[in-house]
């Protein structure tokens, strides 16, 4: 697919979803507007890789690195959880889960001068060890496969606060040590501190109602966001492998389609075109982020 043109859309306040057809898509979150507003930072948003043998799956994720860097100078990654193709499912084998890695480390090795800040997607996990002592269960190994604190954690980039949730937990939700160490993370900022946040499901959105696979505990987290709705800007996720952008009490719910697309496959039957997964084709995102807490979202197709 060729793109020809770029269209940018105002979120004027009001939910909204948006399915992608041609060429790319920005969406602006209207709250902190001012004339006079610079680019804080510019951040890569990947999600959803299912990295894999076939299709030349590595060779095509490369290139799209390549083409990152290239084309747009990130200041950093952000990278939104099913790194690897699958890890959960009951016939996984641990040669199979040390091959998918692998293949992770090699094409991740292409933005090595980078610093790339992950979640835990739920095909990440190897579930089926033989034991729950086994260095390779669970979310403990693919923390230590992705080079990240901890399965949620939280650091800072200029004037904006990143979060970075785990929904893996009962029913695609906070589990509850999590939710607590989330109020005190947002209580402790000062006000107005522009605040972005990133979980492999959607929390709110259009993509939950089509497909399903978003958070449970979604009006919990709406509520705790209201409450510092001076701080909460933007959340993105993945999952769905469907681009919708929905702004809802001011904040920005980003679901950023996915890097595989169709899991690297031709699409569905429906589709528009090569790759696509419904109506969103294979892709990234690309954020500007304001000194004034404003924040534009822009998801880029890909043909690689």
């Amino acid at each position: 697919m060729k793109i020809s043109r770029r269209t940018l859309l105002k979120v004027a306040g009001l939910a909204t979803g948006a399915a992608l057809t041609e060429g790319t898509q920005a969406f602006v979150e209207p709250q902190n507007k001012s004339k006079n507003k610079k680019v804080a930072l510019q951040v890569a948003h990947i999600t959803d890789v299912h990295i894999r043998k076939g299709d030349e799956a590595p060779e095509r994720f490369t290139k799209c690195l390549q083409h990152i860097i290239d084309n747009h100078k990130p200041d950093f990654f952000l990278n939104g959880g099913d790194s690897i193709n699958d890890a959960s499912y009951d016939s996984v084998i641990r040669e199979q889960v040390i091959e998918q890695w692998a293949l992770w480390d090699q094409c991740i090795k292409t933005i090595a001068k980078y610093e790339v800040f992950s979640c835990l997607g739920n095909h990440d996990m190897w579930w089926k060890a033989p034991a729950k002592t086994d260095a390779m269960y669970g979310k403990d190994y693919a923390v230590k496969r992705l080079k990240i604190p901890n399965r949620y954690y939280s650091f800072k980039k200029k004037n904006w606060h990143f979060i970075i949730l785990d929904g893996n937990n009962s029913q695609i939700s906070l589990d509850e040590e999590q939710f607590k160490w989330l109020q005190n993370e947002l209580e402790s900022l000062p006000a107005r501190t522009p605040v972005l946040l990133m979980c492999h499901y959607p929390i709110l959105g259009t993509t939950q109602v089509l497909v399903g696979g978003g958070h449970s505990d979604c009006k919990k987290l709406k509520d705790l966001f209201y409450k510092h709705k001076d701080k909460v800007r933007i959340c993105l996720s993945g999952h769905n492998h469907l681009a919708d952008h929905t702004s809802y009490n001011e904040v920005l719910y980003c679901c950023n389609g996915a890097m595989s697309g169709f899991w690297w496959g031709k699409g569905d039957a429906e589709s528009a075109g090569k790759g696509y997964y419904l109506e969103t084709p294979p892709g990234y995102a690309l954020l500007k982020l304001y000194d004034d807490g404003s924040v534009e979202n822009e998801y880029i197709p890909h043909s690689f």
